[in-house]
């Protein structure tokens, strides 16, 4: 059963009805222009999954792109329409309609992605708590990788840094892009924060 909306989250209360049909859009158009539109899916190949977990898939475009490449991938969102597309585009991959902050998977990830801004949309104060839940769903060693606007209104770096601290994760690097270009300031930031594999320092660890 899908979860309760939460009446505050920003991209429930700024949604357009039609914006599930149309948000590939402008996707298809840079692509059929020979732009490369899959760097997010470059990004999370390169730390070497088996599995991901798309958070905040809207319409499925990474999550498509990482099971195509060979990544098992689940996809979470909390706007029902926007999954039907996704649902529609890929029926063999497996879309949960539920709320980040508590959605509850019972299984581990070696990466979690969000793309597309999903840091800056959650509902107000409910940042935290996003990032705690998201790091639960991560095997040892797993990464988080986050990408989003930084806005005088918004989640700050430091605000998102402290929240992944709390969390237990540790960054280990940051872009200005999904492409990998090293971040230097501005106003977009890709955050990658590793759970740290301990197994090493236990008795018997590899």
């Amino acid at each position: 059963m899908a979860s309760e909306p939460p009446p505050d989250n920003r991209w429930l209360t700024t949604r357009d009805d039609a914006r599930a049909e149309t948000y590939d859009a402008a996707w298809d158009e840079l692509a059929a222009k020979g732009a490369d539109v899959h760097g997010e899916a470059s990004l999370v190949e390169r730390l070497r999954p088996s599995r991901a977990l798309d958070a905040g898939c809207g319409t499925g475009r990474v999550a498509i792109e990482l099971a195509r490449r060979g990544i098992e991938t689940v996809g979470v969102d909390l706007d029902a329409a926007m999954l039907d597309v996704a649902r529609h585009k890929a029926p063999e991959l497996c879309w949960i309609e539920a709320d980040l902050a508590t959605v509850e998977l019972h299984q581990r990830f070696d990466v979690v992605v969000a793309a597309g801004n999903v840091m800056i949309f959650l509902s107000p104060g409910t940042e935290e708590t996003v990032v705690a839940n998201l790091a639960r769903h991560l095997e040892p060693g797993g990464f988080l990788v986050a990408g989003f606007q930084l806005r005088d209104d918004g989640l700050s770096l430091s605000e998102y840094d402290a929240h992944c601290t709390a969390a237990g994760l540790i960054l280990t690097e940051r872009f200005a892009t999904w492409d990998g270009d090293p971040y230097a300031g501005g106003d977009y930031a890709v955050s990658v924060s590793a759970v740290p594999d301990t197994s090493a320092d236990t008795p018997g660890g590899a």
